[in-house]
């Protein structure tokens, strides 16, 4: 199985991507696409890193880059749809 510190991570990511922290969203990109704690997908991982990228995060725009490079232009232009409709959540 899935070691649980992965599953923990990716939850704890997430709580801090969705409140539009550029690193967690960097970090949680990187899981999607390893499949870490997460499903493996690219198109995840694209929004998470695009949507770090726009904040100047470069280890994303690095990374947004190289996944380009494994995603059929349909998925970059699916993650490229989400990452623009994709909104912050409040924290709870």
């Amino acid at each position: 199985g899935v070691p649980k510190d992965y599953i923990q991570a990716a939850s704890w990511y997430r709580k801090a991507a969705e409140q539009g922290n550029a690193l967690a969203q960097s970090n949680l990109g990187a899981m999607y696409f390893r499949g870490e704690g997460v499903p493996k997908d690219f198109v995840t991982a694209y929004m998470w890193r695009n949507l770090a990228a726009a904040q100047g995060n470069e280890v994303a725009m690095k990374a947004r880059e190289a996944l380009e490079s494994d995603m059929t232009p349909a998925q970059i232009a699916e993650a490229q749809k989400l990452s623009r409709e994709w909104r912050p959540k409040k924290a709870k």
